[in-house]
């Protein structure tokens, strides 16, 4: 399969087995962690939890790698094969500059067109791989088209952490927007700096 080929990269340090689920940090090196540990976590566990599993490891630059390899890890004991799990180690990759990583996977993250009608997902995704295969004119196509969803009578959506939020109309557009700002800057810049980001969101 494409993604175990290209994908083999290193293996991430385990340490001395902790209590917790979460990453251990330490001084001497800030990207290890209890493997054992985090692949007994359940998804919503692994995945979802905004300061647990894999998250937490991946707040520090220089561990970005090392919690894409933890994804990837987790999803082959589970045998797991959810987009969303794909997209986050895709992102993880992309941050690290391993763009043809992070391309190969967002790419296994299209859904079915008759499912994504009413969302935009898959020129989310198509526009994200525009970038960070340097081409503008897809870039700026998959805008274009994102902007023709129609927005649903509710926007509202669940956070993982039970708050109930309104989606911004339509979604992830204003990514795509700071990648067409940013172009020609590495994709941890142009997805979450400042200098990026809308300076007036409305």
């Amino acid at each position: 399969m494409l993604i175990s080929v290209i994908l083999a990269a290193g293996q991430p340090v385990v340490e001395t087995p902790v209590v917790t689920g979460s990453p251990r940090i330490e001084a001497e090196n800030p990207c290890s962690y209890d493997l054992e540990s985090m692949l007994k976590l359940d998804w919503r566990a692994f995945d979802q939890d905004m300061n647990g599993g894999w998250r937490l490891l991946s707040r520090r630059d220089e561990c970005k790698l090392a919690a894409a390899e933890l994804i990837r890890e987790w999803r082959h004991e589970k045998r797991s094969h959810k987009h969303v799990l794909y997209w986050h180690e895709g992102q993880l990759r992309a941050f690290a500059g391993r763009n043809q990583e992070a391309i190969a996977l967002f790419r296994l993250t299209y859904k079915d067109v008759n499912d994504d009608a009413q969302f935009g997902w898959n020129h989310y995704v198509s526009g994200s791989i525009a970038f960070l295969s340097n081409d503008r004119e897809s870039l700026r196509n998959a805008m274009d088209r994102l902007k023709d969803v129609p927005p649903p009578a509710d926007k509202s959506m669940k956070r993982p952490d039970g708050t109930v939020s309104e989606i911004r109309w339509p979604p992830n557009l204003n990514v795509l927007e700071a990648f067409e700002r940013c172009w020609g800057k590495s994709y941890a810049e142009a997805y979450g700096s400042d200098e990026c980001a809308e300076s007036d969101p409305k």
